[in-house]
């Protein structure tokens, strides 16, 4: 069964960056898309970034275009989001998820989900 661990979460002020990482294991799915959430308190979650295997189609919510960036390294079967310019809003539990498959999918598609990294953003 696959596997998907975040890590790179942390602390930062408020126009920091911050790198988070999801790292696949697992041999089921030889292709897949992968996605990043994201869940402040109080809030339901939201969707973040999205990149198809090849790594050549991404997308990214209105907030966070021009601020984020996802990338993908398939031979270290690890998903990259690069997040500049912090804001207080992006404070949130951060959870990276895929879906079998060479194209993107929908928000409701994803089917393996990691633990999820903690992003606090201080103003």
């Amino acid at each position: 069964q696959v596997q998907l661990v975040e890590s790179g979460g942390g602390l930062v002020q408020a126009g920091g960056s911050l790198r988070l990482s999801c790292a696949a294991s697992g041999r089921t799915l030889r292709y897949y898309a992968v996605g990043w959430f994201r869940q402040a308190l109080g809030k339901e979650r939201e969707f973040v970034a999205a990149i198809n295997w090849a790594g050549g189609s991404t997308q990214y919510t209105d907030s966070v275009s021009g601020r984020f960036t996802i990338s993908r390294d398939n031979a270290q079967r690890t998903t990259y989001l690069q997040m500049d310019s912090l804001k207080p809003e992006d404070t949130a539990v951060y959870y990276c998820a895929a879906s079998a498959g060479f194209s993107l999918p929908g928000t409701h598609e994803y089917n393996y989900w990691g633990q999820g990294t903690q992003v606090t953003v201080s103003s």
